[in-house]
Protein backbone atom coordinates (compact mmCIF):
# COMPACT_ATOMS: atom_id res chain seq x y z
CA UNK A 1 0.00 0.00 0.00
CA UNK A 2 2.90 2.04 0.10
CA UNK A 3 3.56 2.19 -3.31
CA UNK A 4 0.26 3.24 -3.83
CA UNK A 5 0.55 6.19 -1.41
CA UNK A 6 3.52 7.32 -3.03
CA UNK A 7 2.54 7.62 -6.45
CA UNK A 8 -1.03 9.45 -5.43
CA UNK A 9 1.84 12.28 -3.61
CA UNK A 10 4.15 12.51 -6.48
CA UNK A 11 0.73 13.47 -9.21
CA UNK A 12 -1.18 15.16 -6.83
CA UNK A 13 -0.40 18.96 -7.27
CA UNK A 14 0.68 20.70 -3.80
CA UNK A 15 -1.36 23.69 -2.74
CA UNK A 16 -0.70 26.55 -0.23
CA UNK A 17 -4.12 25.79 1.64
CA UNK A 18 -5.09 27.47 4.97
CA UNK A 19 -5.00 25.59 8.02
CA UNK A 20 -8.70 25.66 9.59
CA UNK A 21 -10.44 22.30 11.15
CA UNK A 22 -14.22 21.49 12.09
CA UNK A 23 -16.04 24.34 13.43
CA UNK A 24 -14.16 27.76 11.60
CA UNK A 25 -16.13 29.27 9.00
CA UNK A 26 -14.63 29.86 5.65
CA UNK A 27 -15.24 30.86 2.19
CA UNK A 28 -14.27 28.42 -0.56
CA UNK A 29 -13.62 30.44 -4.07
CA UNK A 30 -14.67 27.48 -5.98
CA UNK A 31 -13.90 27.93 -10.02
CA UNK A 32 -17.30 26.76 -12.22
CA UNK A 33 -16.61 26.09 -15.78
CA UNK A 34 -19.93 26.89 -17.90
CA UNK A 35 -18.80 26.14 -21.32
CA UNK A 36 -16.56 27.78 -22.20
CA UNK A 37 -16.57 30.69 -19.63
CA UNK A 38 -15.10 30.02 -16.10
CA UNK A 39 -16.78 32.35 -13.29
CA UNK A 40 -15.27 32.03 -9.39
CA UNK A 41 -18.26 30.91 -7.26
CA UNK A 42 -17.98 31.98 -3.32
CA UNK A 43 -19.25 28.84 -0.98
CA UNK A 44 -19.46 30.21 2.52
CA UNK A 45 -20.24 28.01 5.63
CA UNK A 46 -18.67 26.05 8.53
CA UNK A 47 -16.55 23.01 8.37
CA UNK A 48 -18.48 19.62 9.52
CA UNK A 49 -15.58 17.09 8.95
CA UNK A 50 -12.39 16.75 7.56
CA UNK A 51 -11.67 13.13 6.72
CA UNK A 52 -9.29 10.95 5.04
CA UNK A 53 -5.57 11.16 4.22
CA UNK A 54 -2.97 12.33 1.55
CA UNK A 55 -4.47 12.67 -1.82
CA UNK A 56 -7.89 11.57 -0.53
CA UNK A 57 -8.09 14.17 2.04
CA UNK A 58 -11.83 16.20 1.88
CA UNK A 59 -13.80 18.33 3.39
CA UNK A 60 -17.07 18.67 4.29
CA UNK A 61 -18.72 22.65 4.50
CA UNK A 62 -22.23 23.10 5.43
CA UNK A 63 -24.23 26.60 5.03
CA UNK A 64 -28.01 27.23 5.38
CA UNK A 65 -29.20 28.72 1.89
CA UNK A 66 -32.75 30.18 2.35
CA UNK A 67 -34.06 27.81 5.31
CA UNK A 68 -32.69 24.92 3.55
CA UNK A 69 -29.58 23.02 4.76
CA UNK A 70 -26.64 22.41 1.99
CA UNK A 71 -23.47 20.77 2.28
CA UNK A 72 -20.73 20.26 0.03
CA UNK A 73 -17.61 17.59 -0.03
CA UNK A 74 -14.66 19.55 -1.34
CA UNK A 75 -10.99 17.68 -1.80
CA UNK A 76 -7.90 19.36 -0.90
CA UNK A 77 -6.63 18.56 -3.93
CA UNK A 78 -9.19 19.52 -6.33
CA UNK A 79 -8.11 21.73 -9.30
CA UNK A 80 -10.95 23.81 -8.97
CA UNK A 81 -10.25 25.76 -5.99
CA UNK A 82 -9.26 28.90 -5.94
CA UNK A 83 -8.80 30.00 -2.75
CA UNK A 84 -10.51 29.04 0.80
CA UNK A 85 -10.29 32.28 3.42
CA UNK A 86 -10.67 31.50 7.19
CA UNK A 87 -13.66 34.15 8.32
CA UNK A 88 -13.70 32.91 11.78
CA UNK A 89 -12.76 30.03 14.11
CA UNK A 90 -14.87 27.79 15.62
CA UNK A 91 -14.65 26.34 19.35
CA UNK A 92 -15.97 23.32 19.30
CA UNK A 93 -15.08 19.67 20.99
CA UNK A 94 -15.45 17.34 18.39
CA UNK A 95 -14.18 16.24 15.15
CA UNK A 96 -16.89 15.23 13.17
CA UNK A 97 -20.28 18.40 13.67
CA UNK A 98 -23.23 16.06 12.45
CA UNK A 99 -25.24 17.57 15.60
CA UNK A 100 -25.69 20.62 13.32
CA UNK A 101 -28.03 19.15 11.11
CA UNK A 102 -30.43 18.67 13.26
CA UNK A 103 -30.09 22.50 14.61
CA UNK A 104 -31.66 25.63 13.15
CA UNK A 105 -30.92 29.63 14.19
CA UNK A 106 -29.22 30.20 17.04
CA UNK A 107 -28.63 26.89 18.39
CA UNK A 108 -26.40 25.91 15.21
CA UNK A 109 -24.43 28.77 15.53
CA UNK A 110 -20.94 27.71 16.89
CA UNK A 111 -18.47 30.14 19.61
CA UNK A 112 -16.07 32.16 18.09
CA UNK A 113 -12.29 30.75 19.58
CA UNK A 114 -10.50 33.77 20.87
CA UNK A 115 -7.11 33.84 19.37
CA UNK A 116 -3.89 33.21 21.25
CA UNK A 117 -0.46 34.09 19.52
CA UNK A 118 1.31 30.99 20.70
CA UNK A 119 -1.66 28.29 20.35
CA UNK A 120 -1.49 25.80 17.15
CA UNK A 121 -4.41 27.16 14.34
Amino acid sequence: MDLINYVHEQLTPKKELPSFRPGDNIAVSYKIIEGSKERIQIFRGDVIQIKGTGATKTFTVRKISNGVGVERIIPFSSPAIAEIEVLKRGKVRRAKLYYLRALTGKKAKIKERRYTPNSNA
